[in-house]
């Protein structure tokens, strides 16, 4: 099936001063989970289809997409792309609020986090791709576009099965532009041959073919002098799969504990701000339109994980959330573990938008720079003020409003005390009245589901951040819709001592039970690019992060303090120290952190010489366990932050792992007891 949709006669004459999306082609629209009804909404549909953009560079709401002005333009002086799109919502004709949710590296991630389901394939199809049907029982329209093209492809199915279908955009290109590109890979085992893309994604590859003058160098850390490799010991090799990211071959191998760059000229950049732009447009076109028989929302949000939540960032920062004709292109957003925010990725020329820089890796990528709150703060070393909200005003000087959460892990690896601290990290900074900010303490990047300690040396955090994570987003719609305020911000904070250095947090935390604290966490770099996006860019001092206290556990202090740290059944951190055969030793997990559970009777710990007192001390039975779960989950809904339809979830998780631990055979040192249940 396919149609095509145009806005009205009189908005398509003004369309490339307030509009850009000049038409909407559905390709399919067939029911989703069929069979299958999620509350009071009904049975829900799903509509592929294509979106087409017309950009005028010459608009003050474009003027900031970096390289616009040197894409081609149609005879009108438009710049023109397309992105293909996914919509679920229900068949009933009945305003819903319309959730946007940002692809990661092209695949769907809210439906894993918040449903309880990654689709199969990418493609939202069955009852099953629904999870829970969580978002659905509570009325949102879901919307999924194509924004980055940095999306490597997926190896080919097997006989019999679908092939995956990720969300692939085709910027346009500045054609006729070089520079220099670099490339950072390690390897965790010994290779020949080695893949030199970011993870899960693309590079731009070498203007001239098997470049002869392409540089190879190796380090030990990230500020150690590079040592170049000579050219006639390594060469390129072709991608493993057709259309896929680049591979060198080095004679004697790859080490891993070494940080290899490899660095050539490109042409023809991307206008990777495009996609941004194609995200306001499109939420644009459908905030302002009924579609397929179905009423404009009542509500447009935006959702974004990690790096989709830097996209966010990166709009904010950029004035890409006020579309052409100067509203706002969604009233509210929710940034899920962005770190220090991602003000400074996806919007660049030659840019690689799957790079970011953690503790032990690509430091020369920009994903974060100051401005990094949401008030106006100062940066000692330039004398700047701004914040990062100075251009997402509409014209009537209306901000979004934005929830902002990161995990213990964020704090370690990827500069979150930024978004509430000065630059030097002296001084704490409120965020703005529009914004509210959460750290979930004890929490992972994601919710760990490994039960092996490799590459790392301790087995991962098992606290679930999804359940507030539910709480939040109705909160952030009924902020938006209905003007109820959503919870407190609740963070680590210098004034109040739950916020630190790291010498600090190594001081306090409690010896003898096996995990001790890496030496340091990010510092966020501070890069200058210039106005040329010079490789490798220039470094100044590196911005000044901290992390937050620990308890006399060993349990983050602050925050949001989730079930698992009210009714501790051991110690989670936000940290994981990388296992020393894999390289790296010195330096943490990108995304994992740790948990030792508590010893069980008091016997056991003596034994041990672990200074925590043991579960036997703590809960005299399962029963007060089972009580001191229930009480910390009934304060949780009270505090809006648990939806009570979450409670017994919460039960099944905590109780499970405490009779797990309990059943554990103590000479066991795996981690196969922590996912048993």
């Amino acid at each position: 099936m396919k149609r095509t949709l145009t806005a009205l006669a009189a908005m398509a004459v003004v369309s490339a001063a307030q509009g850009a999306v000049e038409r909407i082609e559905v390709v399919e629209r067939v029911p989703f989970a069929p069979g299958v009804t999620f509350g009071e909404y009904g049975a829900y549909e799903k509509i592929r289809g294509i979106a087409y953009y017309a950009l005028d560079p010459r608009a003050a709401a474009n003027a900031s997409i970096v390289d616009l002005k040197r894409a081609p333009r149609d005879k009108q002086g438009r710049v023109l792309f397309s992105s293909e799109f996914v919509l679920l919502r229900p068949i009933g004709a009945q305003p819903t609020t319309l959730l946007y949710d940002v692809n990661n590296r092209g695949n769907i991630a809210i439906l894993g986090q918040v449903n309880g389901r990654s689709p199969a394939y990418n493609d939202p199809t069955t009852a099953a791709d629904a999870g829970d049907g969580f978002l659905m029982r509570h009325g949102f329209s879901l919307l999924f576009s194509a924004w980055t093209w940095d999306v490597a492809p997926s190896a080919p199915s097997a006989a019999g099965t679908p092939a995956p279908r990720p969300l692939v955009f085709a910027p346009p290109v500045a054609k006729g532009v070089k520079g220099k590109v670099q490339n950072e890979f390690t390897v965790n085992a010994p290779a020949d041959i080695a893949t030199y893309a970011g993870m899960r994604g693309l590079t731009y590859e070498p203007a001239t073919p098997n470049d002869p003058h392409a540089q190879l160098t190796a380090r030990a850390r990230p500020d150690d002098k590079r040592r170049p490799i000579a050219r006639s010991t390594w060469r390129f090799v072709e991608p493993e799969l057709k259309g896929g990211p680049g591979r060198v071959q080095l004679e004697g191998g790859f080490q891993p504990d070494t940080i290899y760059e490899l660095t050539y000229v490109a042409k023809d950049p991307y206008v990777t701000g495009a996609g941004l732009a194609g995200i306001r447009d499109l939420l644009s076109w459908f905030r302002d339109h009924p579609f397929e028989n179905a009423p404009a929302p009542r509500n447009v949000l935006m959702f974004g994980i990690s790096q989709s939540g830097r996209v966010i960032g990166r709009m904010l920062h950029d004035g890409l959330n006020v579309d052409e004709g100067g509203k706002l292109a969604f009233s509210g957003a929710y940034l899920q573990v962005p770190g220090a925010g991602g003000s400074a990725g996806f919007n660049s020329r030659f840019a690689q938008p799957t790079r970011h820089p953690s503790m032990m890796e690509e430091h020369d990528y920009p994903a974060d720079a100051f401005p990094f709150t949401s008030a106006p703060a100062r940066d000692p070393a330039t004398g700047v003020t701004a914040s990062t909200l100075d251009k997402a005003r509409d014209k009537q000087g209306n901000l979004p409003k934005l929830i902002v959460a990161n995990t213990s892990t964020e704090f370690w690896n990827r500069g979150a005390s930024l978004i509430a601290t000065t630059p030097d990290g002296e001084r704490d900074v409120a965020p703005a009245d529009n914004v509210r900010i959460y750290g979930f303490m004890g929490a992972q990047h994601y919710v760990g589901r490994s039960s092996k300690r490799a590459p790392f040396t301790a087995c991962v955090s098992t606290s679930d951040h999804y359940l507030p994570m539910r709480a939040l987003i109705v909160a952030l719609d009924d902020w938006t819709v209905n003007g109820k305020q959503p919870p407190a911000s609740a963070y680590p904070q210098l004034a109040d001592g739950t916020l630190t250095t790291v010498a600090d947090y190594r001081a306090i935390f409690p010896k003898g039970f096996g995990l001790t604290p890496p030496a340091q966490n990010l510092r966020e770099p501070r890069l200058d690019v210039g106005r040329n996006f010079a490789v490798p860019p220039k470094h100044g001092d590196d911005y000044e992060t901290r992390v937050p206290t620990p308890d006399a556990d060993g349990n983050d202090k602050g925050g949001v303090r989730l079930v698992e740290l009210q009714a501790p059944l051991g110690t989670h951190t936000g940290w994981n120290l990388r296992a020393p055969d894999t390289g790296f030793a010195w330096a943490t997990s990108r995304f994992d952190g740790s948990f030792v559970p508590f010893a069980r009777t008091e016997a056991e710990r003596v034994a041990a010489g672990d200074p925590r007192p043991s579960l036997e001390e703590r809960y005299a039975n399962r029963d007060a366990y089972v009580a001191a779960v229930r009480a910390a989950a009934e304060r949780q809904v009270v505090a809006g932050l648990l939806l009570a339809e979450d409670v017994e979830r919460t039960l099944k998780e905590n109780v499970g792992l405490y009779d797990s631990i309990l059943a554990r055979d103590s000479a066991d040192q795996s981690c196969n007891y922590l996912y048993t249940q």
